[in-house]
């Protein structure tokens, strides 16, 4: 399954730049990581190797730590700034609060090339990271292999309806697409089944963060790296001239003296599904003539 075609060069940038006031404007970003360990303790699970995809600054690591005390916890992202984030944070963390030692990889590396080996990976977490891909397929191809026997992938990203005034607004004066296109739900589930998963549950929340004023909206897009990406984007949408005609537009969405930003927000999870096993490997019994 392909989708708009995203510039990971421009991604990495945006996000690496992005590193340092991250923290402070990601605060749909926590809350749908505390919905997604709700969701989690809901499932019975104990896997001693976690892989966190997309982990940006390894906001979910102290938590899967506490939740699991795995063997091997795997920290992955594409943006090498984020990692070194996610290096800190949990680093400082583990050295607090484990006796029990659990070894810490951080791999900087593509979700859509996981350099990891077949079947050594017990939980795959990815918390609002998928739609910075280009090939869901090859995602969840990628992450069905690496994952064991009865492995379970847990993961968030967002809906279609994220950012729906946003992109209105821009309709209403630009032929470009300025805001990436993300993955209706039951297209994901239809793509975890046609991977090789098992037992898919999906359902989506849509949440609305209001602000003063427009600027603030774009404050918060930048500093969370969630600027555009698609190839074939007008090159000057950054203009004076561009961003006022684009707050105009936007206005019309004003209620109670505040500005909207909506995000659907999809969560799912689903298991390695159990290979047959081969015909010649079946003990079979027939009945005496």
């Amino acid at each position: 399954m392909t989708q708009n075609h995203i510039d990971k060069k421009r991604v990495q940038a945006s996000f690496n730049k992005a590193s340092a006031l991250y923290q402070d404007s990601a605060v749909l970003q926590q809350h749908v990581l505390e919905e997604m360990f709700l969701r989690l303790k809901l499932l019975k699970n104990n896997p001693d190797n976690i892989l966190d995809l997309g982990c940006g600054p390894g906001n979910a690591g102290p938590d899967l730590k506490d939740t699991y005390k795995p063997h091997d916890l795997i920290y992955l992202d594409f943006a090498y700034d984020m990692l070194k984030k996610a290096e800190e944070k949990n680093r400082d963390h583990f050295l607090k609060a484990f006796s029990r030692k659990t070894a810490q990889q951080f791999i900087c590396a593509d979700m859509e090339a996981i350099p990891l080996v077949e079947n050594s990976i017990d939980m795959v977490w990815s918390n609002l990271s998928l739609q910075w891909c280009n090939d869901l397929d090859r995602v969840f191809v990628q992450i069905e292999k690496i994952l064991t026997s009865n492995g379970l992938f847990i993961f968030s990203t967002f809906g279609p309806s994220t950012l729906h005034e946003l992109r209105a607004s821009l309709a209403s004066f630009s032929q470009y697409s300025h805001v990436n296109q993300f993955i209706d739900m039951h297209d994901i589930g239809d793509a975890l089944i046609r991977c090789g998963f098992s037992d898919p549950v999906l359902d989506v929340d849509v949440y609305t963060l209001t602000y003063n004023t427009f600027k603030d909206i774009m404050y918060d897009l930048k500093h969370i790296g969630a600027r555009n990406a698609l190839q074939g984007r007008a090159k000057a949408m950054t203009g004076k001239g561009f961003l006022y005609q684009l707050e105009k537009f936007y206005e019309v969405y004003r209620t109670n003296k505040k500005l909207p930003a909506t995000y659907e927000v999809v969560y799912g999870h689903a298991w390695k599904a159990n290979k047959l096993l081969d015909e010649s490997s079946i003990v079979k019994f027939y009945p005496k003539k």
